[in-house]
């Protein structure tokens, strides 16, 4: 019987299901998302949450510069960074999560990542998600392609809004004008079915 045994075994050893958690971890947290089987993604949901949180408790302490830290709150920065380690073992990730993650999700009390199923894998039709950690609303911007804007590159974003009153409206007409004589097309072909009469 396994009452009260939580986790799952994924018919892989300890040290194996160990290994593989901690890469797991790993790359969500370097890539901000990964792409697993549901069981995989479930299970490292649960480690990611728990280690982000370890981060997320330090994060007013983070904000200070190191030397502006009292020696408890260096302990406690020390000790955080220790847990982490525990469960991702990646010494860049670590990095990235108390240096960018842990910021971003201070104002938020859990509930770091979601799951989105993706159907069936190819090969051998297991259940396939993507686990991704979620954009914070409230906190500093990711540092992603939208830096570009910011500093005045011509981008996709730019280009948009540069001449979204003249180009953009005239852009959207034809594709209104296609879309409704494609529906004209349509109908033509396929005549309404006259109703039975009893």
């Amino acid at each position: 019987m396994r009452h009260r045994v939580a986790g799952l075994t994924l018919s892989r050893t300890s040290a194996h299901r160990q290994a593989l958690f901690s890469n797991l971890v790993a790359a969500l947290l370097t890539h901000e998302k990964i792409r697993t089987t549901d069981a995989k993604a479930k299970e490292t949901r649960r480690l990611a949450e728990r280690t982000i949180t370890w981060a997320r408790r330090v994060g007013d302490v983070l904000t200070k510069k190191a030397d502006r830290r009292t020696s408890e709150e260096a302990a406690r920065v020390v000790h955080a960074v220790r847990m982490a380690r525990r469960v991702c073992r990646d010494r860049g990730a670590v990095l990235k999560l108390f240096d960018e993650l842990a910021p971003r999700y201070l104002a938020r009390r859990g509930g770091y990542t979601r799951i989105v199923k993706l159907g069936q894998r190819p090969g051998d039709a297991a259940p396939m998600s993507l686990l991704e950690l979620i954009p914070d609303e409230g906190g500093p911007a990711p540092k992603g392609p939208d830096t570009s804007e910011a500093k005045g590159k011509p981008g996709k974003g730019s280009a948009k809004a540069a001449g979204s009153e003249t180009a953009g409206t005239s852009a959207k007409a034809p594709k209104a004008k296609k879309a409704a004589g494609t529906d004209e097309k349509a109908g033509a072909k396929k005549p309404a079915k006259p109703a039975k009469s009893k």
